[in-house]
């Protein structure tokens, strides 16, 4: 496998532009258990599982940038309907996780925590049946993920991904010059060429953070034989979900549920 060195992206004039974190965190709501999984010394990850049923295959998801796991409490029911337990990872310094988020141990912490979970799965007697996704932010865990374990996963969700730093970088406003990034494919579109499980990418028509010309690029360059691509009309970034729920939601319970 092709490892990445993120390193001269984690500059502070980088980062700044691309991690929100926030503290937040609720109590655990009813039928939720909260984990913390180790990923560094002193440094641990908060994670919630909203489990319906052990029968049930299981949604591993990175959420977006500025949100955090309590953030799902009221979505979770909207997984569940779609038959799917849902397991919500933050990133350090989000939440009520310790340390502080780069590129290059955010990218790292994404194959730790899955590994985790699938203990988690095995431990408590869950069905071991996983699905990954990622939103927005999020969608560089969820494709490093199935790029290291695509032998081990069911499939791919990606939500307002984006396909290259380069041109993630180019959008949040970055200057040119702090653009250190040798391959524009790098990372997602790189990692997708290589990604065969089967892959569902959703994007909104008029997402001004992450434009759709992103997602239609991770979708032609997915090498998943079984991929689809489905662009919620009228969608910006942030209300995907609401504009578009009951798309949204249908084409996750038919993506997973094949």
């Amino acid at each position: 496998m092709q490892r990445i060195d993120y390193s001269a992206l984690d500059k502070p004039e980088i980062l700044a532009f691309v991690f929100y974190p926030r503290k937040d965190f609720t109590g655990t709501p009813p039928g939720a258990h909260d984990y913390r999984i180790s990923v560094d010394e002193d440094v641990s990850i908060s994670c919630r599982f909203h489990a319906i049923s052990a029968d049930l295959p299981s949604l591993l998801y990175f959420h977006g940038n500025g949100e955090v796991v309590s953030d799902y409490d009221e979505i979770a029911p909207m997984y569940a309907g779609t038959g799917l337990n849902l397991f919500v990872a933050d990133y350090r310094g989000y939440g009520a996780s310790e340390g502080r988020p780069t590129l290059s141990n955010t990218v790292a912490d994404a194959g730790v925590i899955f590994q985790a979970f699938a203990d988690i799965l095995q431990r408590e007697g869950h069905r071991t049946d996983v699905f990954v996704m990622g939103r927005s932010l999020g969608s560089l865990s969820a494709v490093e993920v199935a790029y290291c374990h695509q032998d081990r996963i069911k499939g791919l969700i990606i939500e307002s991904g984006f396909a290259a730093f380069s041109s993630l970088l180019s959008h949040l406003g970055i200057p040119a010059g702090a653009l250190v990034v040798d391959d524009p494919e790098v990372p997602n579109l790189a990692r997708v060429r290589a990604i065969e499980v089967p892959t569902l990418v959703i994007h909104g028509e008029y997402d001004r953070l992450i434009p759709v010309s992103e997602g239609e690029a991770l979708f032609r360059g997915s090498a998943a034989a079984d991929k689809e691509l489905l662009i919620i009309p009228g969608a910006d970034h942030n209300d995907i979900m609401w504009t578009g729920r009951q798309e949204y939601f249908r084409a996750i319970r038919e993506f997973t549920s094949a």
